[in-house]
């Protein structure tokens, strides 16, 4: 018997804070808007979060220092953000793509895939349903999406990021591996710069390069990593869209454009990851008991370093003393590291399980205090307003 069609869409809002900020200040319409750190006339410390695509023109892009995009476009309109007004317009939209299906899965603030499989029917066909959903969405927030139809989820990926802003790319079924084959290897889902040229190195730039190489000599070469790539350039895909009913874990990584030996910045990632970590925690109304540490080196080598503690947390400064003292584990003056991340897990709720924290004292709960209190003031004046200094 064959098996049912599958019709997931990936949805991804186009270039979603400074759409928000152009939306919200018609000053800013046309012009480039990039949203992140004080770039302090050229001098500042930090990244860029995102930018309009006026910003783009200018070589612009998420996660590149704060600096540099000062001295491309020092014209550009500057922001710290907004993450309260932008969680706000997040949960906008996920109430209008609730519409359309209950299986939806966010992925982030401004993306999020949904199984429309049984539910497309209701609105005519795939297809239309999804220009009913960019639709929807533009008449009520006034922000464009591109959406990405497909099979499954790796492709729908792919193809809302083709004909980005507001784009709309279909792969069927019969056309889903004549879409895949011509396209650089580097779409895929887990291929970055550092393996896309070890891929090159063994004569593989696209797609179809890889699904026609021999899926033993990819496991040789890349062990299991070798093998599932494989899988996704031939199409293969069968993970479903996961309907978040409850969270286990709590994380966030970042892979550095060019890997790093610096003690410094990887103390500095570590902080920075760990009062995210933090914030999304008390933001969920949530306490952890383990923290782990994922390293990931310049040989792509990846190790995870876990500690379980005494007592469930949600402060930046435990979960940081952690995770970096995992770090230490590595001989990090001889390793070159590529991606850092920073995981709470052993998720509890504080409010349900009172006996957990009876032994409390009054200076933990003064510190709880403190966090909520920079916590507003983040919401108010942005992420970058209060920074933890060493």
């Amino acid at each position: 018997m064959a098996q049912k069609e599958r019709y997931i869409v990936h949805i991804d809002m186009d270039a979603f804070f400074a759409s928000v900020e152009q939306r919200d200040n018609p000053a800013y319409k046309g012009k480039p808007v990039i949203i992140g750190a004080d770039p302090k006339g050229g001098k500042g410390r930090g990244v860029v979060s995102t930018c309009s695509y006026e910003a783009r023109k200018f070589g612009i892009h998420s996660a590149m220092p704060i600096s540099i995009a000062y001295n491309r476009c020092p014209h550009g309109i500057f922001l710290r953000g907004n993450m309260s007004k932008y969680a706000g317009v997040s949960h906008e939209i996920l109430q209008i793509l609730e519409r359309f299906t209950p299986e939806i899965e966010p992925i982030s603030i401004d993306e999020a895939f949904m199984d429309i499989t049984g539910s497309y029917h209701l609105f005519g066909s795939p297809v239309e349903t999804c220009y009913k959903i960019k639709e929807t969405i533009k008449k009520e927030t006034s922000l464009t999406s591109s959406i990405g139809l497909a099979p499954n989820k790796m492709t729908a990926k792919i193809a809302s990021d083709l004909e980005k802003p507001d784009g709309l790319v279909i792969v069927t079924k019969e056309n889903l591996l004549a879409f895949l084959h011509p396209l650089p290897v580097k779409k895929l889902w887990g291929i970055g710069e550092k393996t896309e040229k070890a891929l090159g190195k063994i004569g593989i730039n696209t797609i179809g390069d890889l699904a026609n190489r021999d899926i033993k000599n990819l496991e040789q070469i890349f062990g299991q990593n070798g093998v599932h790539a494989w899988e996704l350039a031939s199409g293969i895909d069968p993970r479903t869209v996961m309907v978040e009913e409850e969270i286990k874990s709590i994380s966030n990584e970042y892979t550095f454009e060019e890997d790093i030996r610096e003690m410094r910045l990887v103390m500095d990632t570590l902080m920075f990851l760990s009062e995210k970590v933090s914030r999304r925690l008390r933001k969920s109304g949530l306490k952890g008991r383990t923290v782990t540490l994922k390293i990931r080196f310049a040989d792509f080598k990846t190790y995870t370093r876990s500690i379980t503690l005494d007592t469930p947390t949600n402060f930046e400064d435990i979960i940081y003393e952690n995770s970096l003292q995992k770090a230490q584990d590595f001989d990090l003056n001889k390793k070159a590291v590529r991606l850092l991340g920073v995981k709470v897990s052993g998720l509890i709720n504080p409010l349900i399980e009172k006996d957990l924290f009876d032994g409390d004292s009054a200076q933990i709960r003064k510190k709880e205090e403190l966090h909520k209190a920079l916590d507003r003031i983040k919401d108010k004046f942005g992420e970058s307003s209060v920074r933890r200094r060493f």
